[in-house]
């Protein structure tokens, strides 16, 4: 059993306990079953933690299932994507990945079985009709006239569909259950239809394929699977779950049990909606890194431990809510701190000469890759007479709340000198391009030897060995917490989800690693960029800021 002491619980788990201590299993065994026609996000991201995290925690197993009942939509690059992000995320499955296709030869004899049992029938009504036959929410439906074909003519029918002497959408197999129910889904649902399409599995030896909530509860039981668990939105399906089981000759009966989906503010998770921003170029791609997919994250720099972390404080719940933003950038804020080098990058560069500094010497100072873990060592930083400094970390005056370089007063430079900003030069549009500055050389990791204090210190790179490098700071993809609710969603993009800046990195970055995370100094959680290598040039993606810097935007807006 699961080490109690140690995990969060929830209705799942007191369920499975349950279970457990009373023998009706003596073995947790659940799975992961995506349909293969799109790659993953966030929200799959709760459903792989909860169902592996689960196995894992009480010594089960999960499988990972592709439900891949629809040809016509699925693709062998969307299998290989799932693969590679479950894996990422640190989970393994039970044996080799499971497709529902591999059970096609069952699934067809127990539509078989329920054909023999006078519980399904092929109709041959148009899918106009079909519709209007099922009723609405306050009336019942009505009866097909296929309703009451013998068994022996549906079975002779199903052969030929089976055989591809129908075409797509004259006719479907459907369960003969009950057009009164007061759930739609239970209301003679299509179990089968013709669909002429090359299966990235099967090939095409098949022209009937099986509708997903057939497929599912059997594939289920055929795995010998304990526990299914499932979103809210399956709730009402439970019963035709149930009733497929409970109507065929197979012995594992699983218990489908339904939690709340994920729904991150700022952002949707309709893979249909992700698409066509995609197809419209508002994103560059699934992977583009404010997307909330997997494959967008892993690109933006999360960490495959901050997304767990970030499933198991959202918790798990019948209740469905809106999740913010900011406590997915918590989790990934609150690992990083603690395991990303810190670096100097400056973003929006101006130049500061130090005057009393030799012009042909340069000098390699010592830098801490984390001022709070020595473990994880230091690294040596070119120092020179010309350096770059944030535009934004001088001011020809200011206030005493400025702690930064103000012309004739001193700052220090991190891990350096401490220098006195003498004098400007300014472009033809009053711009300051250079601040020239004399430096105090006995302060090297010591205060002034005459007491005076310096409070501000800011950060900068070496113009002699310094790399360029082009920055992209993403902010949220949508301006409001629920766009999904709006009547003009893509009106609610935020102009301002990407802006590139150029500037320059400190020399040690140009040995960086696709998606290895830094703390630039001051400035955020940034990661090298997949399309570096590829284009031959620095590019880093911005992960989070230092800092919610929307926490008080929505305080603002809470108060207005």
């Amino acid at each position: 059993m699961a080490d109690t002491e140690h995990r969060p619980s929830n209705f799942i788990r007191q369920i499975i306990d349950k279970d457990l201590a009373s023998g009706k299993h003596t073995q947790v065994h659940t799975r992961f079953p995506p349909e293969p026609n799109g790659f993953l996000h966030i929200g799959h991201a709760k459903s792989i933690v909860l169902n592996f995290g689960i196995a894992e925690d009480y010594q089960g197993s999960c499988n990972l299932r592709f439900d891949d009942t629809n040809p016509l939509k699925e693709k062998v690059d969307y299998v290989e994507s799932i693969k590679k992000d479950v894996a990422w995320l640190g989970y393994g499955w039970e044996g080799e990945p499971r497709y529902s296709s591999n059970y096609f030869e069952q699934l067809h004899a127990y539509a078989v079985e329920l054909i023999e049992k006078g519980l399904a029938y092929v109709d041959f009504s148009d899918k106009d009709v079909m519709r209007e036959m099922r009723g609405t929410l306050k009336e019942p439906g009505v009866n097909s006239q296929y309703r009451d074909t013998s068994v022996e003519e549906n079975l002779e029918l199903f052969q030929r569909m089976t055989a591809g002497e129908f075409q797509e959408g004259e006719c479907s197999l459907r369960a003969k259950i009950d057009m009164s129910s007061p759930f739609m889904c239970m209301r003679d649902p299509v179990i089968y239809r013709v669909r002429f399409a090359h299966h990235h599995q099967t090939g095409d030896k098949w022209c009937v394929y099986p509708m997903y909530d057939f497929t599912h509860c059997i594939s289920d039981a055929l795995e010998g699977i304990t526990h299914s668990l499932c979103t809210l939105e399956f709730q009402d399906n439970r019963r035709l779950y149930d009733w497929v089981l409970d109507n065929i000759s197979i012995d594992c009966h699983p218990q489908q049990i339904e939690f709340s989906r994920l729904n991150l503010q700022y952002a949707v998770m309709s893979k249909r909606i992700i698409n066509t921003l995609v197809e419209e170029g508002k994103v560059t791609g699934w992977d583009d890194p404010r997307v909330p997919s997997i494959a967008g994250l892993r690109r933006r720099g999360y960490t495959p431990a901050s997304i767990r972390e970030f499933c198991r404080r959202i918790g798990v719940t019948k209740m469905d809510n809106q999740v913010e933003m900011s406590m997915l950038e918590a989790c990934i804020r609150d690992d990083l701190n603690e395991n990303a080098p810190r670096a100097m990058a400056v973003m929006e560069p101006i130049k500061l000469v130090i005057d009393n500094y030799p012009a042909a010497e340069t000098e390699l100072l010592d830098a801490p890759n984390h001022p709070n873990n020595p473990d994880m060592g230091s690294r040596q930083v070119t120092f020179s007479k010309e350096l770059y400094i944030e535009r934004e970390d001088f001011r020809e005056s200011a206030n005493k709340k400025f702690k930064r370089l103000v012309l004739d007063k001193e700052v220090r430079l991190r891990n350096a000198y401490v220098v006195r900003a003498d004098r400007v030069e300014k472009d033809s549009d009053g711009n300051v391009t250079t601040v020239y500055c004399t430096y105090d050389p006995d302060t090297l990791g010591k205060d002034p030897a005459d007491g005076r204090k310096v409070k501000g210190v800011i950060h900068w790179v070496s113009a002699e060995t310094a790399k360029a490098a082009e920055f992209r700071v993403y902010d949220r993809l949508f301006q409001v917490p629920n766009p999904a609710a709006e009547e003009e969603l893509f009106s609610t993009l935020n102009p301002e989800s990407l802006i590139l800046k150029k500037g320059y990195v400190e020399a040690n970055l140009a040995a960086a690693e696709v998606q290895q995370a830094f703390q630039f100094e001051r400035l955020g959680y940034y990661c090298l960029d997949q399309d570096a290598e590829k284009e031959g040039r620095l590019i880093f993606n911005q992960t989070v800021g230092l800092r919610d810097s929307w926490a008080k935007i929505e305080q603002q807006q809470a108060a207005e």
